[in-house]
């Protein structure tokens, strides 16, 4: 079992998704951190956090002083019922196993919002220039597994992270297309959220609702390739390489649906510093976020349009931002002595 010792002062993180587990240890260096140990595990290898966790350590021969821990869950009260992966986690539990005082659960868009700031430049694609307006809000919308929104909110020195569920507020049609969409879907669900549509799962949704409204068959080739692989990883690839018109559209639309509830964040929060697109499908498709459609559905709003033109519009491109950001809040939770000493 490792042990804390507030002498070696070494950080564990994590990024908790319903996918993927990226867990790192680091090493504070003043305030900054440095990197000890990383690893990225499948969710569904594992039944428990603590059962991921043995297979991390396993061979190391480290001591952690503090924990942190990104989740795709609302955390109330320092618990998580992580919805896409079927896990409780609690920051007492987590105490008891770690053996260490400071641990903390935080939403995973919370953790992905920290870390932006300690990002390079090359870490992010810009879809639109703009210009930031200096301390302005920032928001965050991350579609992968699930779908996440945060923002950031200028405090005196610096942002504070005011985190959000609103990947789960009601789906808002905007076409005659989307509203059969919609139609569609509540015959699936007895209530349609964002996350329904812009998530890995959603896309997949996107495609099979297409499948029935548009009188083209699937071929025998791409049945097939669905059966076998992640179906939204088909779709995604046979869409950007224009093999099949049903996976090009379901992209096309996804990609809309994505800018235009992006722009929705930004009126929310006011965002004049900036949107930021994360999780780990925008990567992915990067060659159609940078088509007109993304943006054309993100400055749509209109008297407002003129507004949502100038704001920044960024991707994420490194996919440890969570994991980095949950090792800086970790770091927040050591005395100060501890952490400047170190």
């Amino acid at each position: 079992m490792v042990l804390g010792s507030p002498s070696d002062s070494s950080i564990l993180a994590g990024d908790i998704g319903g996918t993927k587990i990226n867990l790192g240890l680091f090493k504070p260096q003043g305030s900054r951190l440095s990197t000890i140990a990383e690893a990225t595990l499948h969710s569904k290898d594992y039944s428990s956090l603590d059962q991921a966790l043995d297979h991390f350590f396993e061979g190391k021969n480290v001591s952690v002083s503090s924990a942190a821990f990104g989740v795709a869950s609302p955390i109330v009260n320092g618990r998580a019922d992580a919805p896409n992966l079927h896990w409780r986690l609690a920051t007492d539990e987590l105490r008891d196993k770690l053996k260490i005082p400071h641990v903390a659960l935080i939403n995973d868009l919370e953790a992905t919002a920290l870390g932006i700031s300690i990002l390079p430049e090359q870490s992010f694609a810009v879809l639109n220039e703009g210009k930031a307006v200096p301390h302005g809000d920032w928001a965050v919308i991350a579609a992968g597994t699930g779908l996440g929104e945060a923002a950031l909110v200028w405090e005196r020195s610096r942002y504070r992270v005011i985190p959000s569920e609103g990947g789960h507020s009601d789906f808002a049609p905007r076409n005659a297309l989307e509203i059969a969409l919609l139609q569609y879907l509540l015959g699936k669900f007895d209530r349609v959220s964002y996350e329904r549509v812009l998530s890995g799962p959603g896309l997949h949704n996107i495609y099979m609702f297409l499948r029935e409204y548009r009188p083209i068959p699937e071929p025998a080739w791409l049945t097939e390739e669905l059966l076998k692989e992640d179906p939204s990883a088909v779709i995604t690839e046979m869409g950007l390489a224009d093999r099949d018109a049903v996976c090009r559209e379901a992209l096309d639309i996804f990609v809309s649906i994505y800018g235009a509830e992006a722009g929705n964040l930004a009126l929310t929060f006011f965002a004049t510093g900036g949107i930021y697109i994360g999780g780990g499908i925008a990567p992915k498709i990067l060659p159609k976020l940078k088509e007109r459609a993304f943006l054309k559905a993100f400055t749509d709003k209109g008297r407002l349009a003129t507004l949502l033109s100038s704001l920044p519009v960024r991707v994420i491109l490194d996919p440890r931002a969570a994991l980095f950001g949950a090792a800086y809040h970790a770091l927040s939770l050591l005395p100060v002595d501890v952490a400047v000493e170190s």
